[in-house]
């Protein structure tokens, strides 16, 4: 079967996957998806442990030979090679958006029938690891995330299931992913159910629960035990009381904070991107990013070993290789400093993607988060309230996920398990809640689903939205209706009636602009009315109650029904040309038939 190269033939390779399908045919549903929930957790655990090798060879031999005393002019050269390999890259090999790793899951989910190409399995990690290792700032996660989903939507798709099991397995991957590169099983759960918004059901969290101790298991055995935040808590970390309220206001600031990203985050972006020229915004973009990391280094990379030191209460590494560093030890300079590093990770990380990099937003508002936590602790400590700079920080980093992602359960578990911290559960609870109500109150939508809730394209716990999500405008829309011009006499209607099983009639000039519409109710006393035929058609047209354009979503069509008491309603374009009908009915037959297949 194997030939002495290792290749297997194609043939060969036929039988093994026909003899894949007859074992999986004598298994019942739930015994199949355990086994394949294994099988993705296993490849996501691989997928992540040779991502993070191939990131650390790169970020290793690029910048762990710098004197940490002297700052490096290459600092303002990485991250534009970089961004120009990874844009190159997705460009000329990939060929397609592999940005955005979380927001792309969630768009296969609603809009792909949870379907991701193949190439997912290993694009994201090479673009991922280039951006990343070349001074990007941006985070691993994301892209590990995408990998993982790939993962379990194609095995999902060879073991020929339905929509339904091949979503359970893209959450599985995506779940595992989170899992392995954090070492927290239950964080990776967690992340499915908040985050992905899959259906809180036994057959559906053990699975989950089977991946992702898989994939953590994978990452333990490959390599070790130690976090990837490696930080130890000691007495003194200890919660206190007396600091409540202390943590409240964290849990305000980290809210305020989150606002900042998510909306620093699209407006940069937006600019970035509005720079047509590719050349042009490379340079602009690499120039910026460049700068930045050169005056602040701890913005290099996804940031892990900058927040860790924080964490640790070593307030002078971050310094290192900075312009800085002959002031690290004046207290007043080291706050100024990380309070600058917190308002420019976020114009690194917006541009660093907008540029073509390929990253998340994960670990940028972890660094965050860690950077608010720290500098409310350190100014606690200058005016002579003595706190803990480890447990601030790692609360912080909590507070702005939560506000960042609209996930504080997600926030609170990973913080936890990261950190052995579950002492700290009470200030994780009030500052994520704090910070999840406050980024709510001033932005409902998280970081992730902004732009598919404006589109309609996103799935959430709300079940009758979730499956309005999967209706098209353009695949309900009617155009079977006889259209009729302005000078068009009752005669002739009375013609086109015979031939007609529509009662409705568009009235459109010669460029279809949509005039009005005639109903056969308006035309039946005249219509056999001899005297009555030379009568032009205007004469018994009237405006519709509404107009539908022919993008709009259907979340947003069903309430106007509602409000214009009607059951029909003509859809046009941005120019009033006519396109055709939309019914209520329609919809709601749709509506059913989709939920029916959602649930088999």
């Amino acid at each position: 079967m194997i030939e002495r190269s290792g290749y297997i033939k194609p043939a060969n390779r036929e039988k093994i996957y026909h003899w894949f399908l007859d074992i999986t045919k004598r298994l019942t549903e739930r015994q199949m998806l355990l086994i394949l929930a294994i099988v993705v957790g296993a490849l996501a655990g691989l997928a992540t442990y040779l991502f993070e090798l191939f990131l650390h060879l790169i970020k290793s031999g690029l910048v762990n030979w710098f004197d940490a005393d002297t700052f490096h002019i290459l600092y303002l050269i990485y991250p534009v090679i970089g961004i120009v390999l990874a844009t190159l890259f997705v460009r000329y090999i990939v060929r397609d958006n592999i940005s955005e790793g979380v927001t792309r899951v969630l768009y296969a989910m609603s809009r792909r029938g949870s379907n991701i190409a193949g190439h997912n399995c290993w694009t994201s990690m090479v673009g991922g690891a280039v951006t990343i290792g070349f001074g990007g700032s941006v985070g691993p996660e994301a892209p590990i995330v995408l990998t993982g989903a790939a993962l379990g939507s194609n095995v999902g798709k060879l073991a020929k299931l339905n929509y339904k099991n091949i979503t359970l397995l893209l959450c599985c991957g995506a779940g595992a992913a989170v899992a392995a590169i954090f070492k927290a099983p239950i964080t990776g759960v967690v992340f499915v159910l908040e985050i992905l918004m899959l259906d809180i059901t036994s057959a559906s969290v053990i699975p989950l629960l089977v991946s992702s101790v898989t994939a953590t298991t994978i990452a333990l055995v490959l390599r070790g035990f130690d976090p990837i935040i490696s930080v130890t808590l000691t007495e003194n970390d200890i919660f206190q009381i007396k600091h409540i309220p202390l943590f409240i206001l964290l849990g305000a600031l980290c809210g305020g904070i989150s606002y900042y990203f998510t909306t620093a985050n699209a407006k940069v972006g937006k600019l970035v991107r509005s720079i047509e020229n590719q050349y042009t915004r490379w340079a602009i973009a690499g120039l910026a990013l460049g700068v930045l990391i050169f005056i602040f280094p701890p913005l290099y990379g996804e940031g892990y070993e900058a927040f860790t030191s924080l964490m640790r209460g070593d307030k002078y590494t971050i310094f290192e290789n900075s312009l800085f560093y002959n002031f690290r030890e004046i207290d007043w300079v080291v706050l100024i400093y990380i309070v600058a590093i917190i308002f420019f990770k976020v114009i690194a990380m917006a541009t660093t993607n907008a540029a073509g990099g390929v990253g998340g937003t994960f670990a940028p508002s972890l660094f965050v988060g860690a950077f608010t936590g720290a500098a409310l602790a350190i100014l606690c400590n200058m005016i002579g309230v003595e706190v803990s700079i480890a447990t601030f920080t790692l609360v912080g980093m909590a507070g702005v996920m939560a506000g960042v992602m609209k996930a504080p359960l997600t926030a609170i578990f990973l913080i936890a398990e990261l950190s052995n911290g579950y002492g700290l559960f009470l200030p994780l609870m009030i500052v994520a809640c704090i910070a999840f109500a406050v980024g709510r109150w001033l932005d409902p939508d998280s970081i992730y689903t902004k732009q598919l809730r404006q589109k309609g394209e996103l799935l959430t716990h709300d079940k009758d939205q979730s499956v309005l999500v999967f209706l098209k405008l353009d695949e309900l829309m009617e155009t079977d209706f006889t259209q009729i011009k302005p000078n068009n006499t009752l005669g002739d209607i009375v013609t086109l009636i015979a031939s007609s099983h529509r009662n409705i009639f568009p009235v459109v000039d010669d460029e279809r602009h949509l005039l009005g519409i005639v109903q056969l109710d308006d035309l039946r006393e005249d219509m056999f009315k001899p005297s009555k035929r030379k009568n032009f058609i205007t004469n018994y047209m009237i405006q519709p109650p509404d107009k539908i354009l022919e993008r709009e979503i259907i979340q947003e069509v069903l309430p106007r029904f509602e409000a214009n008491h009607t059951w029909m309603l003509p859809v046009v374009d941005k120019e009033n040309r006519y396109c055709g009908f939309i019914s209520k009915s329609r919809i709601l037959n749709a509506y059913r038939e989709q939920l029916v297949n959602i649930t088999q």
